[in-house]
């Protein structure tokens, strides 16, 4: 029972992939042949190389790699040499420099000497990480990745010597590496996983086209193109994303799903046709920064206190408050994570699903089926659940909805476009729920911003001037040092690397229910969340600031200082 080999074919048999008589054949060939029972079956053709290595993952508790959607980093390939990658039947597949871990995708992932050999031949100085794959996807992609250059300065400069075969772009087939276009998507899509971009825009203008990346909330521009390579990228782009390739004059949306650096990752597809063509943005999806534990937001330990408290509440609604791309969804999936147990049904309704949950219920929003917000709250209502979560409160309907939800015994979660915590109650005044409902219903709102941290490498320290003093609310005696970006290699020269989020939590007690019921003023229910402990976005900011992890500019970019106290 001990042998990994005996337990794959037990789980084979048990799912009915092959049967009893195609074993014993199996088992024959071996006796003849002394070969592993794996490479037989794949032999004889009773089972493909894929599920042999998804059943022994799965047996052997490993993680494994599908090398036929994977993107190469040109990094981790250019540091094994191609005779060793042949020899032990190996694949780099990312480099963390970081970690200085290599990714390596093996046949045999217990095959010490071949580990040995590795780190050896990489100085000594870098850990190895196994990943199972396929022994024949890792022989045809040796060839592909070895044979062709990858380095994105390399293949514009092979682009520019060549004719482009525009029929190549719209197959798979395992020569499409010889295109240049497709491993120069390939390249420029890598590249920004590894910057960590959330977005990729591709833009063409009247000569040029210009890519760029955000990364930490900020464009950035990496490259300019000429202008004839736009057609070739664009379909190669559409192809990739299940896309129209033929359809240039309406917008279009598709996803893309990759292995990237070693994981799997989502790319969200937009294209918009603009006056200079077809503009494509491509929205990351890692759910690996995505998907976070609550202790991983950065929170200030009071915060994260009064957030558990009111997810502690058994039923009632918490709202998310912020403008586009402040990081809300990423703190709703956080505390659905937080509460996803098997002894709670968790069912969602996004616009759309941004990331996959295990064990949680996902469903999209479908306006071609006239499935939206209200209809699904009330089709969900059906499925026994005991949290909800509706990815954005837009109108009345679905506010009602949310509402109605929540009085009947479940916790809701949903966002909503304000300026601040507080600013929610008017807004939902505004679209028609009664104060007394919204008072009574409601557990908490949080007011969320992301802000860049300074490089801890170059920041530089300065003495505040008065204006600086006004703004953090300081008295003219109290000595503070403040910090400001500077450029170095770690932050690419940027001054910021990562973002926190600044958050203010209005948790509604019975005080201030009876302020919302009865129609209390913003500037009244404010200043009684005040003297509860409230905190506004500008005090949490100013608490960064002070504490040398942003700088004031960076605060002052998305948090209005001069009327948060």
């Amino acid at each position: 029972m001990n042998n990994p080999h005996r337990r794959l074919s037990e789980m084979l048999l048990e799912q009915q992939i092959i049967t009893e008589d195609q074993l014993k054949i199996a088992f024959i060939e071996q006796k003849k042949n002394a070969e592993l029972l794996d490479k037989i079956l794949i032999n004889l053709g009773f089972v493909s190389e894929a599920v042999i290595r998804d059943l022994k993952s799965q047996s052997l508790g490993l993680s494994h790699v599908d090398l036929s959607q994977s993107v190469v980093d040109q990094e981790a390939i250019s540091l094994v040499p191609r005779q060793l990658a042949e020899r032990y039947t190996l694949l780099p597949i990312s480099f963390d420099k970081n970690t200085h871990t290599l990714s390596v995708a093996m046949a045999d992932v217990f095959n010490i000497l071949a580990i040995d050999q590795l780190v050896t031949s990489l100085g000594g100085n870098v850990k190895i990480e196994p990943i199972l794959a396929g022994e024949a996807e890792i022989i045809n992609t040796i060839d592909l990745w070895y044979g062709f250059e990858l380095s994105i300065d390399g293949i514009l400069n092979e682009i520019e010597t060549g004719e482009v075969d525009y029929q190549s772009l719209t197959t798979s087939d395992d020569d499409e590496y010889s295109q240049p276009f497709v491993r120069l998507v390939d390249a420029l899509i890598s590249d920004a996983v590894k910057r960590g971009a959330s977005d990729i825009h591709f833009e063409p203008e009247k000569g040029f086209l210009r890519v760029r990346y955000r990364i930490d909330g900020v464009l950035r521009q990496i490259r300019s193109l000429h202008k004839s390579y736009w057609s070739a990228i664009a379909v190669r782009l559409k192809v990739m994303a299940a896309l129209n390739i033929a359809e240039t004059r309406l917008a279009q949306d598709g996803r893309i799903s990759l292995t990237l650096v070693g994981r799997s990752i989502d790319f969200r597809v937009s294209v918009q046709p603009t006056v200079y063509g077809e503009n494509i943005v491509l929205r990351i999806l890692d759910s690996q920064k995505g998907i976070m534990a609550l202790k991983q937001l950065g929170l200030l330990e009071d915060n994260l206190i009064t957030l558990k408290l009111m997810i502690a509440r058994p039923e009632g609604v918490i709202l998310i408050t912020g403008p586009t791309g402040s990081g809300k969804t990423t703190t709703l999936y956080s505390l659905l994570q937080h509460l996803n147990t098997e002894e709670v049904n968790i069912m969602t309704l996004e616009d759309p699903v941004e990331y996959v949950l295990g064990q949680v219920r996902q469903t999209a929003v479908n306006e071609a089926v006239k499935l939206d917000f209200a209809n699904g709250i009330r089709s969900m209502m059906r499925q026994d659940p005991d949290i909800i979560l509706v990815g954005e409160i837009r109108d009345h309907e679905t506010a009602e909805m949310a509402f109605r939800a929540a009085m009947t015994g479940h916790q809701v979660y949903s966002t909503l476009h304000t300026n601040s915590a507080i600013g929610a109650i008017p807004r939902l005044l505004d679209i028609g729920v009664l104060p007394d409902i919204m008072a009574e219903n409601t557990i908490g709102i949080v007011g969320q911003r992301l802000v860049r941290k300074l490089c801890l490498s170059c920041k530089q320290a300065y003495l505040p001037n008065e204006i600086h003093r006004k703004l953090l609310n300081l008295v003219s005696t109290e000595k503070v040092t403040l910090f400001r970006p500077n450029q170095c290699e770690q932050c690419g020269q940027r001054g910021y690397k990562g973002r926190l989020a600044l958050m203010e939590i209005c948790r509604i007690e019975e005080s201030l229910q009876d302020r919302i019921a009865h129609r209390a003023t913003t500037y009244d229910i404010k200043k009684h969340a005040n003297k509860m402990g409230f905190r506004t976005l500008a005090q949490e900011g100013v608490r960064r600031i002070l504490e040398g992890i942003s700088s004031l500019e960076e605060v002052s970019r998305v948090v209005d200082l001069t009327t948060g106290f």
